[in-house]
């Protein structure tokens, strides 16, 4: 005895099924739903419209032999585990990344560099072809990334300056980045405006771009400053606490600190507390990021320098999508601003 006919709702619609409610042909059906061109508009809503009311779901291996596309952006970032997990930058970046990837219908893959052997396992994966485009942030001026990117000619946009000021690798592919010297000088200006005299910094990794150029920010308006005056930290909490406690101990009289991003600066934050100085009273702080879930929540709260990371997320999507579909650049890079958020730390 035969087993159950299935019901419609079974049957999972086919393309000659939206072809025949559009009242199109299947090859037109199938340009519209795979991203194709050449079909005029008015047919292109009837077989949207076939589609939604069908619940039809395209075939992705069919979408990109039409479009040859992969419908995928790798976003890499070299960075730790720990810290891509940590620090709240990132996710924030990636947030607006994600959301804007949506609007293009396109997926994120996320590719962690951690050490030379993932370094290889990504280099893999870009030559098989399986991304569109390429999203890179975090890059360390040493890195091998912008090579393979050269090498196997991926669409790139970076998050942040690549390379080192001059070098001409930062003018191959387009990047977004906010302005890490204006914001610095505008952070180190705010202490001095407070009247303080001996004014630190603590620097992030001398390897990135958006370090340097703050440590360039704080010397534009301090620029006959102690060079001791200047700690390297790594952009993480423990970091800015070491880097406070050592500029403490080469100079006991210091009464103002610019700390390269919010989570050292909440380091910074724990170490005076440990050694009795007051904040702001014996000691000015700002920081640099405006993450709320940091600055907000340090005691006191933090001033700190604002960029809008969500939003370069996105615009590292536009720029690259721009790339892919071939479109004129007004320009090949973003700097975006940034701003001085006041709170109690300074």
């Amino acid at each position: 005895m035969p087993g159950p006919t299935p019901s419609s709702r079974d049957v999972r619609p086919t393309l000659e099924a939206v072809a025949a409610r559009a009242g199109v042909s299947r090859a037109t059906a199938s340009r519209v739903v795979n991203g194709g061109a050449g079909v005029r508009q008015p047919l292109v809503d009837q077989v949207r419209k076939a589609v939604e009311e069908l619940g039809y779901i395209p075939n992705h291996a069919a979408r990109t032999l039409v479009t040859r596309r992969n419908g995928a952006v790798a976003v890499i970032i070299d960075e730790p585990e720990f810290r891509i997990f940590s620090d709240p930058f990132f996710s924030r970046q990636i947030r607006g990344i994600s959301r804007e990837l949506n609007v293009y219908d396109a997926q994120l893959v996320l590719l962690l560099v951690e050490g030379s052997g993932d370094f290889d396992r990504v280099t893999r994966y870009l030559a098989g072809g399986h991304v569109d485009g390429v999203l890179a942030f975090s890059l360390h001026t040493d890195d091998e990334l912008p090579a393979v990117i050269r090498r196997f000619r991926v669409p790139t946009v970076y998050g942040g300056r690549p390379g080192t000021p001059g070098d001409a690798s930062e003018h191959a592919v387009p990047y977004v980045d906010c302005d890490n010297r204006g914001g610095a000088r505008e952070a180190v200006r705010h202490l001095v405006s407070l009247g303080r005299q001996r004014i630190g910094h603590i620097a992030g990794p001398r390897d990135q771009t958006s370090a340097l150029d703050r440590i360039d920010g704080y010397r534009d308006v301090l620029p006959e400053s102690d060079p001791s005056l200047v700690v390297e930290g790594d952009f993480t909490v423990e970091g800015g606490a070491r880097a406070m406690a050592e500029l403490l101990e080469r100079h006991p009289g210091l009464d103002a600190v610019f700390a390269s991003n919010d989570l050292m600066a909440s380091g910074a934050l724990r170490v005076l507390g440990e050694h009795g100085r007051r904040v702001p009273e014996d000691m000015a702080l700002v920081g640099f990021d405006d993450m709320e879930q940091v600055a907000e929540a340090t005691d006191p709260p933090l001033t700190t320098v604002r960029q809008d990371v969500e939003g370069m997320g996105r615009l590292m999507v536009r720029l690259l999508m721009q790339r892919l579909n071939g479109e004129g650049l007004e320009t090949d890079s973003v700097i975006t601003p940034t701003e001085l958020v006041r709170r109690a730390s300074a």
